[in-house]
């Protein structure tokens, strides 16, 4: 019955799949990339044949991509609105790491889990040394770890990303103070700042000045720059250049002032994480430390006993 439940599964999966895929090829929603590469190749010169542009492709571009794609869309339409949104959110904040939307994503959470709990079924399927509600206990907890395992990447991802934005913060934040107060517009600067290092608050920046090169306002685009990010110290830092635009305070100045801010709040992080270090260090200390100490210590003091008695 395990297998056939399994099998099912994986059958309604394809098919579903299948049909997604061919109402969209009917309906004519969207072009075929490989044709819009094929035409690319016979405008540059290159003429080939359909097949051969298909087999460059890398095989997770052609296949994996593909699947994980149409059965996104196919999740979308039974997964609320809310987890997509939050989702979508938790991604952006992590810098969108894979290229699938949201519903994907959660597809793929549901895909895991379920893989993991059938790879546990079928692990104790033959079992009899272990109980029934040990299998049970141990089948939920792979199905439950396979659903939260991508979740807990993500977060990982999230907090990471923003740990080395505001590492970075106060180094660009000093480059774009010296570079205001060469001349160069704030602008400019930050297209300094993308150019001198290949991180996160970079990319971020290079972003911002694309936006603004394509007809987007300044402002819009800080402002939006600092809900991607979601760190309190570039809302503060963005809040303070729009301020400084709209009262015509000097943006060196407020550019010198918010680089001596974030070097302030990085060494009181350095110094929140100094303390917290002996805490932290409790742990390995009770577990391994002590005792490994307390068998040195008493077991020659234990050898003597057994052998007076």
């Amino acid at each position: 019955m395990i297998w056939i439940v399994l099998i099912a599964i994986v059958l309604v999966v394809v098919i579903a799949v299948i049909a997604v895929s061919w109402r969209r090829n009917a309906r004519g929603e969207e072009d075929d990339p490989l044709q819009a590469r094929l035409a690319e190749f016979i405008q540059r010169g290159d003429v080939t044949s359909l097949e051969e542009i298909e087999l460059s492709q890398p095989f997770s571009q052609r296949v994996l991509v593909p699947l994980i794609n149409r059965l996104g869309e196919f999740s979308a339409r039974f997964t609320p609105q809310r987890a997509i949104q939050s989702t979508a959110r938790q991604m952006e904040l992590a810098g969108n790491p894979w290229p699938i939307d949201a519903a994907t994503f959660l597809a793929i959470r549901f895909i895991l889990g379920v893989f993991l709990g059938g790879l546990a079924v079928v692990a104790f399927l033959g079992s009899t040394t272990w109980s029934t509600s040990d299998k049970a206990m141990f089948i939920g907890g792979a199905a439950i770890g396979g659903f939260y395992l991508p979740h807990i990447m993500l977060t990982t991802r999230v907090t990471r990303r923003q740990k080395e934005i505001r590492k970075a913060m106060p180094d660009a934040l000093d480059l774009l103070t010296i570079c205001v107060e060469a001349g160069l517009g704030f602008d400019a600067a930050m297209s300094k700042v993308a150019e001198k290092w290949e991180t996160e608050l970079s990319l971020a920046f290079a972003r911002v000045i694309r936006e603004v090169q394509l007809g987007k306002v300044r402002r819009d685009a800080l402002k939006d720059m600092a809900d991607r990010l979601g760190i309190a110290e570039m809302t503060s830092f963005v809040a303070a250049i729009i301020q400084s635009e709209q009262l015509g305070v000097s943006m060196s100045r407020v550019l010198r002032i918010q680089a001596d801010q974030m070097r302030v709040k990085r060494r009181q992080r350095a110094e929140e994480e100094a303390h917290k270090a002996p805490i932290k260090m409790i742990i390995p200390m009770a577990l391994l430390i002590f005792p490994t100490i307390m068998i040195i210590i008493l077991t020659p003091a234990a050898i003597q006993i057994m052998d007076s008695l």
